[in-house]
C-alpha cells in the first residue's frame, strides 16, 4: 500500500450563463485506490456485455450509457474499495477573475480540492500517481495539465507523478466519471438514486462557495 492511485474527472461545463442545458455546478471528483484491479473487472464486464449483444459506446461513459449498462457498471464498482472526494462549485457564485478563462477556473477548483480533500489522505502515502481525464482543445489540455502539476507542487508532500489521458484509455478514469455523474445528478436534479450506490465511499463532498450569497450572473 505504498502507492496511492488517484483518478480524476469532472462533471458540468465551463459555460457561465443561465441558459437551457447549461450546468449550474462544476464538480471535481477524484477516486483514490490502493489497487487498480477494478480496471480488469470493468474490461471483463465490457466483453460480457458485448457477447450478450448489448449496445455499447467506445468506453463506459455514464451520461451516454443506457440505464441497463449503468446498473451493471455500478454493480462492479460496488465490489471494490476506493475513496471518493468531490468539490462542488456553483458557477454563478464565482467572481469574474476566477472565471477569467477555463484553465484559471479549473486550477482554482483543483487547488482547493487537493488542499482540503485529496492531500490530507494522499500525504499519508509515500507515493502518489494522479491520472486526470483530459478535456478541452489541444492548447487547453496543456494548460490544464500544467495546472494540475502546479497544484500538486503546492499541496502534496508525497513523491508524486501525474498522467493526463482520455477516459477511454483507462477504466479507472471511467470509475471517476461514474462517481462524478452520480454526484452531479444529486446536485443538479435532486436525483440521488445513483449517488446512494457510492455514498458509503464518499469521504469528502464540499460545496466550495456554500457561504456565498452573491450570484455574478
Amino acid at each position: 500500500m505504498n502507492r496511492l492511485y488517484v483518478f480524476a474527472d469532472e462533471a458540468g461545463d465551463f459555460e457561465f450563463s443561465r441558459k437551457p442545458n447549461v450546468s449550474r455546478f462544476f464538480i471535481l471528483c477524484t477516486v483514490s485506490m490502493h489497487s487498480c484491479h477494478i480496471a480488469q473487472d470493468l474490461l471483463d464486464l465490457r466483453r460480457n456485455l458485448a457477447w450478450d449483444g448489448v449496445e455499447l459506446g467506445d468506453y463506459f461513459h455514464c451520461s451516454n450509457d443506457s440505464q441497463a449498462v449503468r446498473n451493471r457498471v455500478f454493480d462492479v464498482i460496488g465490489q471494490h474499495d476506493f475513496t471518493v472526494h468531490a468539490t462542488i462549485m456553483e458557477k454563478s457564485k464565482s467572481q469574474p477573475h476566477i472565471r477569467a478563462s477555463r484553465p484559471v477556473f479549473y486550477k482554482y477548483g483543483w487547488f482547493y480540492h487537493f488542499k482540503h480533500g485529496v492531500s490530507p489522505h494522499a500525504n499519508t502515502h509515500p507515493e502518489l500517481l494522479v491520472t486526470t481525464a483530459s478535456i478541452g482543445t489541444r492548447k487547453e489540455k496543456r494548460a490544464f495539465s500544467s495546472a494540475v502539476d502546479d497544484v500538486m507542487k503546492q499541496t502534496v508532500a508525497a513523491n508524486w507523478q501525474t498522467d493526463f489521458r482520455p477516459s477511454a484509455a483507462d477504466p479507472c478514469l471511467q470509475v471517476a466519471d461514474y462517481c462524478a455523474w452520480a454526484i452531479q445528478r444529486k446536485w443538479e436534479r435532486g436525483d440521488d438514486r445513483s449517488y446512494r450506490l457510492i455514498a458509503d465511499r464518499i469521504d469528502y463532498e464540499y460545496d466550495l462557495w456554500a457561504r456565498g450569497t452573491t450570484h455574478h450572473y
